[in-house]
């Protein structure tokens, strides 16, 4: 972690504070790094090995010769992309050492950050960003006429099963998650469809499974994300820059964050979408 500046005397952005003002507030309110595994590295691209076939065992008799068989592997590389934000303020606000003064500067960062991330992670590509969870060659629960019980839930968890895969989270766009909490388990009953999680006070869960929910989800669809398969890694250079230079006049202050990272799905058969078959 990395503090560049080109102002000396901004009390209030220490170089020990940039993880918990910019990295953790990340970390905790992206949708993409709450589902995924978060690795760090510090090289440029980072990359996954895929077996694409299992050394072959078979029965053999006791004293008896065991046939060598190899696995057969493959590898994934994924480059790391930039994504920055960039938030003016007044110099009395950047030289404020009190915490909710350093608060208010990195909530837009950390906003903007957000906003990129997720937007990127659910999307197929994105101009000069890493490919999204979007564009994998993932199964589909074809949800027909609408979503009316669990049923399309339970055939997602049994398809990544089917492929050594366990659902970690459900997301899915907030006025879908609306439409499931109005359905009811079943006809005549008023218990609904979506259940509590005893241990995140208002949080949902689908048959055990959390359900998260993003504004950068496409309406009407459903991601059904296994943790161990999916990753976000990123760089641990992050920097924080901070000039006076192009604001000299009216004595404000730019901070510009910069942060590096990718996606990487390493085993996209293991990742479900329940929604329509082309994704509309």
């Amino acid at each position: 972690m990395s503090l560049y500046t080109s102002t000396s005397g901004i009390g209030g952005l220490l170089p020990e504070q940039v993880h918990a003002l910019i990295v953790r507030p990340v970390q905790r309110d992206s949708v993409a790094l709450q589902t995924t595994t978060v690795l760090s590295t510090d090289s440029t691209s980072s990359k996954f090995p895929i077996v694409t076939a299992d050394p072959a065992a078979a029965w053999v008799p006791e004293g008896g010769e065991i046939s060598p068989s190899d696995s057969a592997h493959d590898e994934l590389e994924v480059v790391h992309k930039k994504v920055a934000g960039l938030t003016i303020v007044s110099r009395e606000l950047a030289e404020d050492s009190n915490p909710s003064a350093l608060d208010i500067v990195g909530a837009g960062l950390v906003r903007s950050i957000v906003t990129k991330v997720d937007t990127a992670f659910f999307a197929v590509t994105t101009a000069n960003g890493p490919n999204g969870i979007g564009g994998t060659t993932h199964q589909v629960v074809d949800i027909g006429s609408g979503i009316v019980d669990t049923d399309p839930f339970a055939e997602a968890l049994s398809k990544a099963e089917n492929v050594g895969a366990t659902i970690s989270n459900f997301v899915t766009h907030p006025d879908t998650a609306l439409e499931l909490a109005k359905i009811k388990e079943m006809t005549g009953s008023n218990k609904p469809l979506l259940g509590p999680d005893p241990s995140r006070p208002g949080a949902r869960t689908v048959l055990g499974v959390p359900l998260l929910v993003s504004p950068y989800v496409t309406d009407g669809d459903i991601w059904a994300i296994p943790q161990a398969f999916t990753f976000t890694t990123m760089r641990r250079d992050v920097t924080l820059d901070i000039s006076t230079d192009a604001y000299f006049s009216s004595d404000r202050v730019a901070v510009k964050c910069s942060m590096r990272l990718a996606f990487g799905f390493p085993h996209p058969q293991a990742i479900v979408r329940i929604g329509e078959p082309d994704g509309s």
